[in-house]
């Protein structure tokens, strides 16, 4: 029998939303109105919304209540991938703390760029495929996969391993077209109104899955910056301020959870890479409530200090969390 494509949204057996009827629903649940107008302004590649044009969405707040009793972060290394997840989870408090039975479930892995997984590039292919499997067997009604692709997209989720392992452990990838943009309030510096994939606006828990990799402009890439992945327009006209944007991405988005993937670190040549030679073998993953925290920690497998990345100092004095990682609850194990 034919495999059904999961990855095209015209070809999905689950009925979406319109977008007149996400919007008119989106509108009733939060009392703004996203208007029609504008409707250029959502595409892939165009402008960003221009402030004025529309009243805009906003992010729901993803967050689990804070637990002063459990870690803030859990690191474990080891090579058996769902295993070091499931240890990771386990260590904040269980799955059932992020994921209660019908919750519908957004993961956000970096599948930015046309590269397999052992360059790199992207987020290991065996993260995504464990989560959505932890997911589903926690009740999840849905567990969507998506990212805002740098590269084609498709060719990005099929190259990288994301496509298939999505579908394995029960999974489906959703790729936003040009219709499948929000004008969504980003309350930020840089960041004001900007079209946002509409498939955050649609779940009720979002985690985050970045990896850890250099980043030509701003020294890395990792949980933070992963949430360029979210948004639509001309993304390159905020590398003028960089470290503003990222911390504005990272004050809109409230995770559920973030786990990184440092099993595979790009340690030169990013975000692209490409070369396997840039490439380490770190075999850790990191799974925490602190992104800033998380991000600090991660440095060192790129060496870098957090005097060298100026969007840990601005999220902190945004009250996004904690450089000082070393201060919060952090637990270490390794599975076998």
């Amino acid at each position: 029998m034919a495999r059904r494509n999961t990855i095209d949204p015209v070809l999905e057996t689950e009925p979406f939303l319109s977008r007149r009827a996400f919007l008119g629903r989106a509108a009733g649940l939060t009392g703004v109105a996203v208007g029609l107008a504008a409707g250029g302004y959502f595409a892939y590649s165009d402008q960003p919304v221009r402030q004025g044009v529309v009243q805009a969405a906003r992010f729901k707040d993803f967050r689990v209540a804070p637990d002063p009793l459990r870690p803030v972060m859990a690191v474990v290394r080891g090579t058996r991938v769902e295993a070091m997840v499931r240890e990771a989870v386990d260590k904040l408090g269980g799955v059932a703390r992020f994921i209660q039975r019908g919750d519908r479930v957004l993961l956000k892995p970096n599948v930015g760029w046309d590269r397999q997984p052992e360059q790199a590039a992207n987020t290991g292919p065996e993260l995504v495929e464990a989560m959505v499997r932890i997911c589903r067997e926690a009740g999840a009604a849905s567990v969507w996969v998506t990212d805002v692709s740098l590269n084609d997209p498709r060719r990005c989720f099929s190259r990288s391993g994301i496509e298939a392992a999505t579908l394995a452990g029960g999974g489906q990838v959703r790729l936003p077209g040009r219709d499948d943009f929000v004008a969504t309030e980003m309350g930020g510096k840089v960041l004001k109104v900007w079209p946002v994939a509409r498939f955050f606006h649609e779940v009720d828990k979002v985690i985050n899955l970045p990896i850890v990799k250099h980043h030509s402009l701003s020294g890395c890439t990792l949980a933070m910056k992963n949430w360029y992945g979210v948004i639509g327009g001309q993304r390159n006209r905020l590398h003028q301020s960089i470290h503003d944007s990222i911390v504005d991405l990272a004050a809109a988005v409230r995770p559920t959870l973030t786990v990184m993937d440092a099993t595979r670190v790009l340690k030169r040549n990013g975000p692209t890479g490409g070369n396997p030679a840039d490439v380490t073998r770190e075999e850790t993953l990191i799974a925490s409530l602190d992104e800033v925290a998380l991000d600090s920690f991660c440095l060192s497998f790129l060496d870098l200090a957090p005097e060298a990345v100026p969007f840990l100092a601005l999220a902190e004095a945004r009250g996004l969390g904690k450089v000082a990682w070393r201060d919060l609850n952090v637990v270490r194990s390794q599975v076998g």
